[in-house]
């Protein structure tokens, strides 16, 4: 049984917290924040959890479109993880997109709860030719911690952690987690709200073989041919459309939209 005083989680963001990467759309997304919740519900069979993610979800639809749900919820712990998806829009605005993180931050602390956050990982480590984009991780990162520390939020830092760049950890897209991966940031979520038994969350994997130069640009070219181009050019294409508005969602509902008993998966067998 894990010691904590949290009775009410409501998670709020986008994909990641929707948890795609880790299940599918026949069986259901299971992810990190599905995961943080089985951690708090072990040994408290009246902890209940609320997940109002919605995938495509812009750091402002988060804000518009969750963040009054998530209230009416009156959580005593939450979890705050939007803007990766901004990162890659034509128009990107890093202030504006800030913001509406931080208003979230300052409404969900103004409740009563506690509020945690993730940063992004170092998407130069994770895909070499997507580095252009990292100046706008930092820059997002670092107004996320600024934010976060005005409001007393707690981070999970994920961008200096070097397990983030194990592949192993991402998708074939490599924007979202694997089940691995979710696994890993939900251990160090619980790890941040100082639950014992987690400190080792980003722990190496066992070493891989070693890949070729030949070999890893191969790798590069098939990864930005096969995933990533299309990822990005569902994304423009939203903002491009005629009549188009905000980001994504494509009418999708939250999977978990009330809070409800936790219900913990059978022990894997060895």
């Amino acid at each position: 049984m894990t010691s904590h005083p949290y009775e009410r989680y409501v998670a709020v963001g986008d994909s990641q917290t929707e948890g795609l990467g880790d299940g599918d759309e026949h069986h259901g997304y299971r992810g990190w924040a599905d995961r943080l919740a089985e951690i708090l519900a072990f040994g408290h069979p009246d902890f209940t959890y609320a997940n109002l993610a919605v995938r495509g979800h812009l750091a402002e639809q988060v804000r518009d479109e969750q963040l009054g749900p998530a209230l009416e919820l009156k959580p005593d712990l939450a979890t705050v993880v939007a803007g990766v998806g901004d990162l890659v829009r034509p128009g990107y605005d890093a202030a504006r997109t800030a913001r509406a993180v931080e208003e979230m931050f300052a409404e969900l602390t103004g409740a009563g709860a506690r509020v945690v956050t993730v940063t992004f990982p170092d998407i130069g480590r994770i895909a070499p030719l997507a580095r252009r984009a990292q100046p706008r991780v930092i820059d997002l990162n670092a107004r996320i911690r600024a934010a976060a520390d005005r409001h007393g939020v707690v981070v999970l830092d994920l961008f200096p952690q070097r397990i983030t760049a194990d592949p192993r950890l991402w998708s074939r897209d490599r924007t979202h987690a694997s089940p691995v991966g979710h696994a890993r940031i939900a251990a160090g979520v619980a790890d941040a709200l100082g639950l014992t038994g987690y400190g080792d969350w980003a722990r190496p994997l066992p070493a891989l073989a070693p890949v070729s130069a030949l070999g890893g640009a191969a790798q590069e070219v098939a990864w930005l041919a096969g995933a990533m181009a299309p990822w990005v050019w569902r994304r423009m294409s939203r903002v491009r459309r005629p009549g188009a508005v905000g980001g994504g969602g494509g009418g999708r509902r939250a999977k978990r939209p009330g809070l409800d008993v936790v219900v913990l998966p059978e022990p894997e067998r060895a």
